[in-house]
């Protein structure tokens, strides 16, 4: 018998991976949305439409085997929609973040480190600041209402293709294009990364043998350093061209460069950054072992890297990129560092 899934999103990105994986292992599947991120984008699936915030009715009086609840940020939408489904389906599953964590300072957190706490209760604004916090109240609204039939997830970075955010798909489209390329930090500094493909096939399989507790969903399954990552990405793109120059947290810094968003997967580890927001680089060397000993599977960062960068050409060359340092004021940094 089919295996009836309900997916609350399901069109953008990890949802959108969901639902294509579910539809390729003949899932019956089923979207909750409102239907303003590409709609129809599945017409082989069942859509309803419907608004989390005061509009669950239509899910009433239906029954799923698993639900996958993809864009679940705020605790008083969660806390609706999982008690709404605690009779309505077997399992439930709560994508949540690495940034529900309490602090980074430390290296190899697993899934019993300490979460992050939300200081104004009351508050449903989503900001850098309580992102983390909003998602570790949400998993709790999960597991106080599926106690022992939820499942908790928590990824970190995901990237391949359609990523709106656009923090991993910077890098193989700068080092396809060669030439003197910024490497920010310290080339031994460890990164990590999941493969949104990656993601939405292991979190289907978890669905379907109805898996509880709560992972940490990150790559890869053995360390990678930053000049790893730079060096894989050049010689999967065939950038014969392309050279590595490394940069120093504190002249990009003294350079106002963002962490992060103007160079991803960089996090100093030194400097006034630092002193203002803590120690952070454990945040890209998190534990991942016990995914990994429940099955999740890891595809090479050469083919990530290959095929975010031909879905990245499909796109328009005009469109504003969301991530990631323009050329020009790379080479005004690089010809600063030589001057």
């Amino acid at each position: 018998m089919r295996v009836k899934l309900l997916i609350l999103g399901g069109t953008s990105f990890l949802g959108r991976h969901l639902v294509e994986t579910a539809l390729s292992r003949e899932v019956d599947v089923t979207l909750f949305n409102r239907g303003i991120t590409a709609p129809g984008l599945f017409p082989e699936a069942e859509t309803i439409c419907g608004d989390r915030d005061g509009g669950l009715f239509p899910l009433k009086g239906r029954y799923w085997d698993a639900v996958i609840d993809t864009c679940g940020y705020l605790p008083r939408l969660v806390r609706d929609s999982s008690r709404l489904l605690v009779d309505h389906t077997r399992h439930y599953t709560f994508v949540s973040s690495i940034s529900a964590y309490a602090a980074f300072a430390r290296s190899g957190q697993d899934e019993t480190a300490p979460l992050a706490a939300l200081g104004n209760r009351s508050t449903e604004e989503v900001t850098p600041d309580t992102y983390g916090p909003l998602k570790a109240v949400c998993e709790k609204e999960v597991e106080q209402a599926l106690p022992e039939r939820s499942l908790i997830l928590r990824p970190g970075l995901i990237v391949g293709p359609y990523d709106p955010t656009d923090r991993f798909t910077y890098w193989p489209a700068r080092l396809a294009e060669g030439g003197e390329v910024l490497a920010p930090g310290h080339p031994k500094r460890r990164v990590q990364w999941i493969d949104v493909r990656d993601l939405a096939n292991w979190m289907l399989s978890l669905a379907e043998q109805e898996k509880t507790g709560i992972y940490n969903a990150v790559g890869p399954a053995a360390s990678v350093t930053m000049e790893e990552f730079l060096l894989t990405g050049i010689q999967a793109l065939n950038s014969r061209g392309a050279s590595l120059i490394w940069t120093e947290d504190t002249f990009l810094q003294q350079q106002q460069v963002e962490p992060w968003m103007e160079l991803p997967l960089w996090i100093p580890q030194t400097g006034p950054w630092v002193e203002k927001n803590g120690p952070m680089q454990g945040m890209l060397e998190i534990d991942n072992q016990k995914a990994l000993s429940e099955g999740l599977s890891l595809r090479p960062l050469a083919k990530t890297m290959q095929d975010t960068l031909t879905w990245d050409k499909t796109r328009p060359r005009s469109l504003q990129r969301k991530a990631g340092i323009s050329r020009e004021r790379e080479q005004q940094l690089l010809a600063t560092m030589t001057s």
